[in-house]
This record gives C-alpha cells, sequence and structure tokens, in this order.
C-alpha cells in the first residue's frame, strides 16, 4: 500500500470504518457498501486521502472485532501520519457507551482522529454532552433492538414454530407466508427416528446400544475422535420433544405444546423414552458385545417380533456357545 507524503504535498491520509450487526445483514443488504460511499464523500469534502477501508459484521457492543483490531494496528503503524478515522455515524463505532468510549480512547491512544458527517466531535463539555447522548442513544436502540427480537421469537414459538438453531435430523425451509420452518432432513432423519423408536421398544437397552447404533451410521454426524458421539448428546436427543413434533421455551415460560412441524415420532412414543429414562439403570453394557453378537438388538424374534438380546452358555464340558434369544 503507498502512503501519501503528508509532509509532501500537505494531504491528510484517512482511513474508514464500516460496520453491520451480522453476516447476514453484510450479504443481504446493502450496509457497508452505503456507509462507505458516504464516508468517501466526507473524505473529499475535507480533503483527505482514503487510503484503507476496515469492515465488521458483529455486534456494536463489543470493543474487540477483527476489522477494528486491523485498524488499531494499522493507526499504530502509521502513527507520524495521524490518519483520520471516518465513520459513516456514532451507532457504526458502538452501541454501548462503555464500548464506545473504550475505542474513542485506544483510538486517539494509536494516533488516529476520529471523524463523521453525522457528528462533530470535540473536547469541550457541550461536545462531549452531545456525544455521551448520542452514544447511550445508540446504546437504547441496541438493547431495546435485542428486546423486541426476543418478543418476536417468544410469540413464534407459542405459535408452534421453532426459533432456535435446527437439531440433527432437521433443517430450515422457507414456508411463503410463514417464514422459516422445520423440514425433515434426510436421510439423517430417519436413522434418528429408528434409534429413538428403537429406545423406546426396547429394542436398544441402554443409551450407550443407542450410541452405538448411530455411530454405525456413516451418515450421524460424530463429534469425538475416532467416529464416536458423546453421551451427552444422546440424552438431549432422548430428552427432545421436538422429535416428537412439540415445542417449549422453559426460559421464556413458553410451556409444551404442539409445533408447526411434522415430528419424526410419535408423542406416544416420545412419552414411553421419558418413562425410560426415569427408570431404574441397567447395567453397562460390554464394550466389546456386539463385536461376538453383531445381531444384538437387530435380529427379531419371529414369535413376538421383538428384538433378540445374546449371551454366551457353558456346556457341560465347559465349552462356551453364543445364543441369540427372546425374553
Amino acid at each position: 500500500m503507498t502512503i501519501p507524503e503528508t509532509k509532501a504535498n500537505a494531504v491528510k491520509i484517512a482511513v474508514i470504518y464500516c460496520r453491520v450487526s451480522n453476516s447476514k445483514q453484510k450479504t443481504e443488504h446493502d450496509g457497508l457498501r452505503s456507509q462507505e460511499t458516504r464516508c468517501r464523500e466526507y473524505a473529499r469534502y475535507r480533503e483527505c486521502e482514503v487510503v484503507h477501508v476496515f469492515e465488521d459484521d458483529m455486534s456494536g457492543g463489543k470493543v474487540s472485532r477483527p476489522g477494528m483490531d486491523a485498524m488499531l494496528t494499522f493507526l499504530k503503524r502509521h502513527r507520524r501520519d495521524a490518519p483520520f478515522v471516518i465513520i459513516d455515524d456514532l451507532s457504526r463505532l458502538a452501541r454501548g457507551i462503555q464500548a464506545h468510549w473504550d475505542l474513542r480512547e485506544l483510538i486517539t491512544g494509536a494516533g488516529g482522529e476520529l471523524i463523521s458527517p453525522s457528528i462533530e466531535f470535540g473536547t469541550d463539555s457541550d461536545s462531549v454532552l452531545v456525544e455521551n447522548i448520542r452514544a447511550s442513544v445508540a446504546q437504547h436502540q441496541r438493547q431495546k433492538n435485542a428486546e423486541q427480537t426476543k418478543d418476536r421469537m417468544r410469540a413464534r414459538v407459542m405459535n408452534g414454530y421453532w426459533v432456535f438453531w435446527a437439531p440433527k435430523g432437521y433443517k430450515f425451509k422457507k414456508k411463503r407466508g410463514y417464514g422459516s420452518v422445520l423440514v425433515r432432513d434426510e436421510p439423517l432423519a430417519s436413522i434418528i427416528a429408528e434409534g429413538l423408536e428403537g429406545f423406546a421398544s426396547r429394542r436398544f437397552e441402554t443409551q450407550v446400544e443407542l450410541k452405538r447404533f448411530f455411530e454405525s451410521k456413516p451418515e450421524f454426524p460424530k463429534d469425538l475422535p475416532g467416529g464416536e458421539i458423546r453421551n451427552q448428546r444422546i440424552k438431549d436427543m432422548l430428552l427432545q420433544p421436538l422429535y416428537a413434533g412439540y415445542v417449549e421455551a422453559p426460559n421464556w415460560g413458553v410451556s409444551l405444546r404442539e409445533g408447526q412441524h411434522e415430528g419424526l415420532i410419535s408423542f406416544t412414543t416420545f412419552q414411553t423414552i421419558q418413562k425410560r429414562l426415569t427408570e431404574t439403570a441397567r447395567a453397562p453394557v460390554k464394550k466389546n458385545l456386539t463385536e461376538d453378537f453383531p445381531l444384538r438388538a437387530f435380529a427379531a424374534c419371529g414369535d413376538c417380533g421383538h428384538a433378540l438380546t445374546a449371551c454366551w452358555s457353558k456346556s457341560k464340558t465347559g465349552k462356551r456357545h453364543p445364543y441369540y434369544q427372546c425374553f
């Protein structure tokens, strides 16, 4: 990057800082480009040359941001030039009083001078008062937006729509007139349905067996080295009413209710699972049991249809024999 020689031609250099609140605003809207255009127009008015543009797509309540950190590093490197830092509006710098003044101090300490087409910065008492008021308003807007977003999300859950991350086996799909709704994500949805129904019917006697069933499926995402799944994930899935077509948000005071999405299992099956989870724990299954009996929990009894269990039996001669049997 070529920086104009300030002393030679008296051209003041400047950098532009633009920020939007999230990546969606960055990709679906033109907020960053609009801010940059306005800042460049102001740079021409102030007769300075823009040498770099720094951007962020994250909350204004945070001080440390990739774009901001990169800008502060740039300012320190070019401290002797005392660059202008142009922002479109005070809220683009921060949306919190403490964050605002922390960044003001960091920018000044790095050798930069903050300017904006929206506000005149100064050190006199009146200017500081106005800046404080503007920063306070920006913080209030951020808090108000958060409250309104939470209220809208809560109301949506009350109407049976899930508003958080889609659980394994589901994905969000846009539906005209209804927004984003949960739909089955195959083939994972069918695998999870088979596993949950298997636990309810005692095809899988323990959570460990259910865990191994999921681990045996290449399509099921693993979260531990060696292709294993965390025990907590299995428990969370067994407790998740979404799989039965129901929603709830206890932290928001929204009780269990029928959802607007298709369940992977019936609510009766879900209730059976909850009952099983409260039963006295059974002895853990040996880790190598499936190596001796690969069809355990997969083969079914020809008479009653229940899954067969397996064991070793010792004959009178002392020889051990493997058996599949039904209880």
